[in-house]
């Protein structure tokens, strides 16, 4: 089979490896059939990433299972799956405290798309095999387009927890959205949906600012800190100079999360923060646990991520596509349901 792989800057290419076979009774295979790259994938495809390639890349899609395992009950060969970006066992004692990113049954950071604990392949893959399929595998609900859900294995469930509990919490708080990608699309959406009174989108690009407008959200190039002007800030630059904007512009005791992958070092204006009594998060997401609210919040058709998607590009032309600046291609294969 084939797996794409990352081999240069701005370079990537069909290589041959092994069609995985089943392991154990609790595995399964599946074929990805719309997949689509995570924003972290833009970084480290522009060479700011810190692993040497080669290395298969992807960790975002929407999946059609092939074959189960006799232990496997939750899903079925031809089912439609989200498979979440890392890896995961759903038993041991972090996992069933929800924090399924940080799997003590695998290594640290065991994850698609990336060989930091192990290597499990990518998801622009021909075939990928999936563990432990009932701990991981989620069934994409009837009615919801995979190629709008591609992203739920990473940024669109990611976008959900960004900021849906805070405004449980929080009803009606002020949203600062500072970022260069589709987490902080999906934020925009998400966030007006689930009752925001303000958002404000951050993006010096005109095509992404379209967007957030159309999910209403107000929107600048930039901006100076609005001092105590926002009780939720979402960073998902990257940048570290964005998020200390990010920070300095939270009311007291309001809440900034960092989605951003930050490969730079920087400084943050911590006085400022002691000052006002802020809490940051800077953490990669313990995904699995909330794709099923994130995919119940995209049935409600409160929300709409198919703007996002930039581009609906054919499965084969992934070696010559994938390296362009789009802001969220999705890969589909022949034969995807759209």
């Amino acid at each position: 089979m084939r797996e794409l792989t990352y081999v240069a800057r701005h370079s990537v290419e069909w290589r041959e490896a092994p069609e995985p076979k089943l392991t154990s009774d609790q595995e399964a295979t599946v074929a990805p059939v719309a997949a689509t790259p995570c924003d972290v994938d833009s970084a480290i495809l522009a060479g700011h990433g810190f692993i040497d390639p080669p290395f298969a890349i992807g960790h975002e899609c929407v999946a059609r299972v092939v074959e189960v395992g006799d232990a496997v009950s939750g899903v079925t060969p031809g089912d439609l799956v989200v498979v979440p970006w890392s890896i995961n066992c759903g038993t041991c004692g972090r996992c069933r405290t929800g924090l399924t990113a940080h799997c003590t049954t695998v290594p640290h950071m065991a994850m698609y798309g990336a060989p930091i604990g192990g290597s499990w392949g990518g998801l622009f893959s021909d075939l990928v095999r999936v563990p432990w399929a009932d701990a991981m595998l989620v069934p994409l609900p009837s009615g919801l387009d995979p190629v709008a859900m591609a992203s739920a294995s990473d940024n669109w469930s990611l976008s959900w927890r960004l900021v849906a509990p805070h405004l449980r919490n929080r009803p009606g708080a002020r949203v600062l959205v500072v970022a260069r990608g589709s987490i902080g699309l999906y934020v925009c959406d998400i966030a007006r949906a689930l009752g925001a009174s303000e958002v404000l989108y951050v993006d010096p690009e005109p095509e992404r600012r379209k967007v957030a407008e159309g999910f209403g959200a107000r929107t600048a190039e930039a901006i100076e800190p609005v001092r105590h002007g926002f009780d939720l800030a979402v960073e998902a630059t990257g940048r570290v100079d964005q998020l200390a904007l990010a920070v300095k512009s939270l009311a007291p005791e309001g809440v900034c999360e960092s989605a951003g992958n930050h490969f730079r070092p920087g400084e943050l204006p911590l006085l400022d923060m002691y000052l006002t009594g802020v809490t940051l998060r800077v953490a990669r997401d313990n995904v699995r646990a909330h794709i099923p609210d994130a995919l119940d919040l995209a049935r409600s058709g409160q929300v709409d991520p198919a703007p996002v998607v930039s581009h609906v590009i054919d499965w084969e032309q992934l070696p010559d596509a994938l390296p362009e600046r789009h802001l969220k291609p999705v890969f589909v294969r022949p034969g995807t349901p759209l």
